[in-house]
């Protein structure tokens, strides 16, 4: 059987500002060559430091850009291939955790409305209202939650109403982009806490993007090292974080317990 995700050898280049007026724009690559599978019911992690091109693979993973070359294929659709329409229903599989909940969430709205966004944009069709109570109570919120405004809850709150909107429309991957970054340790662990029990109860596989190998190793099963658009190293977590082959791994490792 095929993974539902497939990343077949992406590359992502981007054309920089001239630096003469008579020489061509330089390029930057920012993926360069990148192969992975997901699972459903799995967790891979993306790790690396700001630049190593993760963000970008995301970007790639959700349709948001297209790869110069290579190709990314969800649950047997190649979605570079697929028109705006069936690109909107294809969606309705996989959505986003960004790391930011307040700069994501509309602040003149109350969060049931933000909510309900991705069912308005992909014209999913039933009772909204009772969606997003369904949503906010498996996130360990209240249906009434959905009548306040998003600077009356706290960070970790902000973060559960995200996930709430990522989870509406039943997807069955799930990319969490920095998704705890932003949040102090003690709530770090709900929040991963609260993935994981999403995991098992929807089935979702996870593609968990972060700096920090001490938070992938406490939720994913296998992971991917990147260094300058790069992969440098994959595996499972356990044989990765005990006996890593490169230098660069090594470092974020001694970063994680410092930070610790």
């Amino acid at each position: 059987m095929s993974a539902l995700l497939s990343v077949e050898a992406v590359t992502r280049q981007y054309r920089m500002p001239r630096l003469s007026l008579f020489q061509p724009a330089p390029l930057l690559t920012a993926v360069q060559d990148v192969s992975f599978t997901l699972d459903t019911g799995h967790t891979l992690g993306i790790v690396g430091e700001s630049g190593s091109g993760k963000s970008t693979l995301a970007r790639l993973v959700m349709g948001f850009e297209t790869p110069d070359a290579g190709r990314v294929v969800f649950d047997g659709q190649d979605l570079a291939q697929l028109s705006p329409a069936a690109m909107r229903r294809a969606r309705r599989g996989f959505q986003m955790v960004f790391q930011d909940p307040f700069g994501s969430l509309d602040q003149r709205r109350r969060v049931g409305w933000s909510i309900a966004e991705p069912l308005r944009a992909q014209g999913v069709a039933g009772d909204h209202a009772r969606a997003v109570a369904q949503a906010l109570e498996q996130v360990g919120l209240r249906a009434e939650h959905a009548e306040r405004f998003p600077h009356e809850f706290s960070g970790g709150q902000r973060q559960r109403i995200a996930i709430a909107r990522a989870i509406i429309t039943r997807p069955r991957l799930l990319v969490a982009d920095e998704a705890v970054s932003a949040l102090d340790v003690s709530v770090q662990a709900q929040i991963l806490n609260l993935l994981m029990d999403l995991q098992d109860d929807l089935g979702l596989a996870i593609l968990f993007i972060s700096h920090d190998l001490a938070v992938v190793s406490s939720i994913c099963d296998d992971v991917l090292v990147m260094r300058e658009g790069q992969v440098l190293e994959r595996g499972p977590v356990a044989n990765v974080l005990t006996r890593p082959a490169q230098d660069y791994t090594r470092t974020l490792l001694a970063a994680a317990t410092l930070e610790d």
